[in-house]
């Protein structure tokens, strides 16, 4: 396997890592790149290079529980195995709280897997899901709530976490973005920016695991000891970005809000589509 196909397996796991948590799309951002400019499926045949995609993703979610361990730790319930203080108050994010926000989404994707993906991963639906969620995030800066009373995860309700799973299922169409979705669904409930996001990484792990798990048992036959060396690159890159990209985005998303991101996807899909179309 030469240096180029390192090198893109590099740069596809450098754009995994950036904006797997960013509210911009990763599977987005990755047909964009892959379709206009690298086309890994030349060199590695259709499902090798979709197995591919499925590994980085696991490097992304690597870097969350890294970033979350102590809280993944309290939510299965781990602390007392290890013989720490647990809290007893009542106003504590649970793993019944990330149960609910995962049901919808979870149940959709089930049903619908095979159509998303044989119909909706295409540069046209990346680009309507880019604005639509664009206009969406900008909604909830304009008008969610400019004190919120929520400003940190354990307060949630299981309401406002089956509400935010509800919101999610938007994230199912690609370009529309999981934490774009999310984010801007706790805005809307009167989360805090941070504590939004807190959530909508948590609820991101179970995910993420459960669906590359799955594309990974299907996959399996396309690993190859010829093909390891583009896998690591990928999912080593993909690991070290997210674990930068997300400890940046909760210092700032408080400050800065969704709405930069928003013009971002915006500007990024005129621009696509003026030169693709």
């Amino acid at each position: 396997m030469d240096f180029l196909i390192i090198l893109k397996a590099v740069i596809l796991g450098i754009v995994e890592g950036l904006t797997e948590f960013a509210p911009v799309s990763s599977t987005g951002h990755m047909i964009i790149v892959d379709d206009m400019l690298l086309q890994s499926e030349e060199f590695l045949g259709k499902y090798v290079a979709n197995t591919f995609k499925i590994v980085i993703q696991l490097g992304s979610i690597l870097a969350v529980i890294v970033i979350f361990k102590d809280r993944f730790i309290e939510l299965l319930g781990l602390k007392k195995l290890r013989g720490e203080s647990v809290s007893q108050g009542s106003k504590q994010l649970k793993l019944s709280h990330v149960i609910v926000g995962l049901i919808p989404a979870g149940v959709l994707g089930v049903l619908f897997e095979d159509y998303i993906d044989e119909h909706l991963f295409s540069l046209e639906t990346v680009l309507i899901g880019l604005v639509i969620g664009a206009v969406l995030m900008i909604i909830a800066d304009i008008f969610g709530p400019k004190e919120p009373k929520m400003q940190s995860v354990d307060q949630m309700t299981y309401k406002q976490a089956f509400s935010i799973g509800l919101i999610q299922c938007l994230s199912l169409w690609p370009g529309f973005s999981r934490s774009g979705s999310t984010i801007s669904g706790g805005v809307l409930l009167g989360m805090s920016h941070r504590a939004a996001a807190d959530f909508t990484f948590i609820m991101a792990v179970p995910i993420m695991v459960g669906a590359s798990g799955l594309s990974l048992l299907k996959n399996w036959q396309y690993f190859s000891i010829e093909a390891l060396p583009f896998f690591a690159a990928g999912f080593i890159t993909s690991f070290i970005f997210a674990l930068i990209s997300i400890k940046f985005f909760l210092q700032l998303i408080n400050k800065i809000k969704l709405m930069p991101f928003a013009i971002y996807r915006i500007v990024l899909a005129l621009v696509i589509y003026l030169v693709y179309f």
